[in-house]
């Protein structure tokens, strides 16, 4: 089998893994409004930010960013409040429900791609973004291409962003980890940030009616209990 047919089977199994996530009830686990949903959007944001801060400076008007896998555009979303100009940001995503609410909810000027990052020119972007992507791939060569075409799209001295799960979900056969190893052999970076986050959300869901204290002291004194990460790789200028 060649990498091209890998590439469509694989685009197809998550497409309809997505397909049937979004219809089954399990998505109620992840509603905005749950407590412990909301205390892990605000760590990611504030860990993100911390990082973008850090590595790209903290004005954001000129960034050129694409959102691999943007989903219905929260991300860019955060980038825009953050300072970032709409009409540098993209996002590109395989189901085009989630294109048609990333449309709908967010500012204009984004330019919104239904498939994969071959739109971007080499060179193009200063930051690369994969939010949960990469541990929806399974296929090792499906990962490595994509971390390819990512590389290949980013300008030298512009980053790549990944926010991916740190361990395998055992109830979860449709997504498999990201290493550390793995992240450096996928780009060769003249620079890094790697950062461990969020307690680990069947630990989260279980304490959502405890007091916050108890929740904040085990991601603080307690990393293997941190179930995700954001990494960033620099390409060498």
């Amino acid at each position: 089998m060649g990498l091209r047919d890998e590439h469509s089977i694989e685009q197809e199994r998550i497409r309809s893994v997505c397909r049937a996530w979004m219809v089954d009830e399990r998505i109620a686990a992840y509603a905005w409004h749950r407590p412990e949903v909301m205390e892990l959007d605000a760590a990611r944001s504030r860990v993100a930010g911390e990082l973008l801060a850090q590595t790209l400076g903290p004005e954001l008007g000129k960034l050129r960013v694409v959102d691999v896998g943007c989903g219905s555009g929260g991300f860019l979303r955060q980038l825009v409040d953050w300072g970032a100009d709409p009409c540098r940001l993209a996002g590109t995503e395989y189901q085009e429900q989630r294109l048609v609410l990333a449309r709908m909810r967010s500012a204009p000027g984004i330019r919104w791609h239904l498939g994969d990052l071959d739109f971007a020119a080499p060179d193009s972007v200063d930051l690369v973004v994969a939010n949960t992507v990469f541990s929806s791939i399974l296929g090792a060569d499906a990962r490595a291409a994509l971390a390819r075409d990512m590389w290949r799209s980013v300008a030298p001295g512009g980053w790549c962003m990944l926010f991916d799960f740190r361990y395998n979900n055992p109830r979860n056969p449709n997504v498999r980890r990201v290493t550390r190893g793995e992240l450096r052999r996928m780009w060769p970076a003249s620079e890094s940030r790697y950062r461990t986050l969020l307690l680990a959300p069947p630990i989260a869901r279980r304490l959502a009616g405890a007091p916050r204290i108890l929740s904040g002291l085990l991601v603080t004194f307690a990393p293997p209990l941190r179930s995700h990460f954001i990494y960033m790789a620099r390409k060498p200028g």
